[in-house]
């Protein structure tokens, strides 16, 4: 990126900055943030569609609304680089999603200009809302509060719930709809139809064209009618396309759709838009990966490529091993759910928006009406997999653990309560690394543990994740969850025949005589690197996998503690509640003393970085578990 390559966006630090630019100016300062953000994720992988698509409606975002005293909130924050670029940050963005280095998401505690902390989808409306009112209470009648959010997030109930209260509230609160029909994965569901309705109804925008050459030729067009134009607009759409106006029935005075890349347009409406009191919609056609063709081709694969790449070409320049590698437990999952579902019948798949990044997507080209993307909406994806449940059909319904945290009330209320046949398959599990504290899915062993009538379990590597499915699968189960992390397993051939396992059985997995290790889920690997450098150093180590924190292998922990008085619990979850706290209450209940560290997710919430620097950290790495063990012994 060099100076006369940019030679704008150079002089631009703050949104001050911008502002005292021309808006002739404009265009080129959008293509040089194009360029800044295309540069600088293709050296550092990140997301990048998302933000790329939005790059006019930010620039002009900035440039209208007095940032930071007007409020911008972002929702999920997926398209908010450029929004951080502008805004003090640009020189400090090649550390972006790296340990100590800036967040992939807005985060009130690193600038003034993020507004609220996002990192999960629908949450912008609402807390825009609660600033609108707060700036209300404040009598601060002149701070505008912005909503940006997709059409993606749109199909959360969230998102409704605060559309809902919006259209009962006067407050002075835009909510600009970045329409461009992608959450990750394709957009399902009658709102994305509706959204593409209102915005391509030929029949509507051929009027609308006629009114406003009308218009023109009585010169009554300009600036400072642009306000009134829209109004009719709005009056036009409501008399010709299929459906009414569902914002405007809400009465929420509904503007659009504009064109999201045309930076000049966006700045008069914006402009007009803030002069217009109470709540308001802009409704903004945008395409993602905006600016980068192969991103624009294929949205999905590009919406955050995970290796370094060519920026021309677009070809991966990491280097991949030629040697085998053991596949991803999404994979795994995805391959197995189509060999159980071939056999039986009763076997559904049920994704919340994720079928690429869970590989459900296997299922759907295989066996299309057996697999469903229901949009990005947790908490209706497990009363939906309740209700098939409870008529005979068995759904694995497969959230990703950081999201199962906005359905717990229908685990309980829905499935549990009812002891359902449903299948949880979390995924990403434990600390997922770069996305950070938003999305790092540590509370989930935690928070599952007290409900009643649930089987929680966490595989050792791909081998067991299969037979767990399986198992899983067999006839009256209950509630069954199976918890795994992001990214590579361990074991290459993972493809062995299908089998049983006893619920709630541990295994054994090393002997030793002077300490044990107790743990659940993959991180027994490390732990059993750690048991063979610790029998080297001269202490006698054990090894014991649980595989089922509920119910727990009683036999297996009465020989642990009849044998054990030195006894570490590793656990890639929060120690507060988590495997560590259920073995020290069943010491506790069986009156055994020893003594025990509980190693794994410390009481606060973790940042960004690898998987292995996070672990380093929260001293559950292989050195952390040597150092552990031998401080027992001091």
């Amino acid at each position: 990126m060099t100076e006369e390559g940019h030679n704008l966006l150079q002089q631009i630090n703050t949104p001050d900055d911008l502002r005292k630019f021309s808006e002739k100016d404009l265009a080129q300062i959008c293509g040089e943030l194009r360029e800044f953000i295309i540069d600088a994720v293709s050296c550092n992988p990140a997301h990048f569609g998302a933000s790329l698509g939005v790059v006019e409606l930010t620039v002009a975002l900035h440039y209208v609304f007095n940032t930071p005293y007007d409020k911008l909130v972002w929702d999920v924050g997926h398209q908010a680089y450029g929004h951080k670029i502008l805004t003090g940050r640009k020189n400090d963005f090649h550390s972006n999603r790296k340990y100590g280095g800036l967040s992939g998401f807005p985060n009130t505690f690193e600038s003034k200009y993020d507004a609220f902390g996002v990192g999960h989808s629908s949450t912008s409306i609402s807390a825009a809302l609660g600033m609108a009112i707060a700036a209300e209470k404040n009598k601060e009648k002149n701070k505008q509060v912005v909503a940006i959010i997709g059409d993606g997030s749109m199909t959360a109930g969230l998102a409704f719930e605060g559309i809902i209260n919006l259209s009962k509230s006067k407050s002075n609160m835009l909510v600009v709809l970045n329409d461009n029909r992608m959450a990750i994965d394709p957009n399902v569901g009658g709102l994305s139809d509706y959204l593409l309705d209102i915005s391509t109804s030929q029949t509507y925008n051929k009027v609308r064209s006629e009114v406003l050459r009308g218009l023109e030729k009585l010169k009554i067009t300009g600036p400072n009618s642009r306000g009134k134009i829209v109004a009719i607009n709005n009056s036009i759409k409501a008399l010709l396309t299929k459906q009414s106006n569902m914002f405007e029935g809400l009465n929420i005075r509904y503007f659009g759709p504009v064109d999201g890349h045309d930076i000049n347009h966006l700045v008069k409406v914006l402009n007009d838009l803030k002069n217009i009191p109470g709540p308001k919609v802009l409704h903004c056609l945008t395409k993602k990966g905006k600016g980068f063709k192969l991103a624009e081709e294929n949205q999905t694969a590009w919406h955050a490529p995970g290796a370094r790449f060519n920026k021309l070409t677009g070809e991966n320049l990491d280097s991949i091993s030629k040697k085998p590698r053991p596949p991803r437990f999404q994979d795994v999952f995805g391959h197995t759910i189509v060999e159980l579902a071939e056999k039986n019948d009763k076997i559904l798949g049920i994704t919340p928006a994720m079928p690429s990044g869970c590989s459900l997507n296997i299922m759907m080209e295989k066996m299309p009406d057996r697999a469903f993307d229901v949009g990005i909406a947790e908490q209706h994806a497990v009363t939906f997999s309740a209700g098939l449940a409870i008529d005979g059909m068995l759904p694995f319904c497969n959230i990703y653990s950081s999201f199962m945290q906005r359905a717990y009330d229908q685990v309980i209320h829905d499935v549990a309560l009812q002891n359902l046949n449903v299948v949880f398959c979390l995924d990403r599990g434990g600390l997922v690394g770069a996305d950070g504290a938003t999305h790092h899915g540590v509370y989930d062993l935690a928070f599952f543990r007290p409900i009643p009538n649930m089987i929680i379990s966490s595989p050792r590597n791909e081998e067991e994740l299969r037979n767990l499915m399986y198992t899983a699968q067999l006839p009256d189960k209950g509630p069954f969850v199976i918890r795994y992390p992001r990214g590579l397993g361990c074991a290459v051939n993972w493809k062995t025949p299908l089998k049983e396992l006893k619920i709630g059985k541990g295994q054994k997995l090393k002997e030793g005589s002077d300490l044990a290790f107790i743990t659940i889920g993959p991180i027994a690997n490390k732990a059993l690197q750690a048991c063979h450098k610790l029998d080297e150093q001269g202490i006698s180590t054990a090894l014991y996998d649980l595989r089922f924190i509920k119910p727990l292998d009683t036999e297996m922990l009465f020989e642990i503690f009849n044998k054990f008085n030195k006894i570490i619990t590793v656990e890639d979850g929060t120690v507060v509640g988590g495997m560590g706290s259920a073995i020290t209450e069943f010491m506790a209940e069986n009156g055994f003393v020893a003594h025990i560290k509980k190693l794994g997710v410390p009481d606060k919430f973790i940042e960004h970085g690898t998987q292995t620097e996070l672990q380093r950290d929260c001293g559950f790495d292989k050195q952390g578990m040597i150092e552990a063990a031998k401080s027992m012994f001091l």
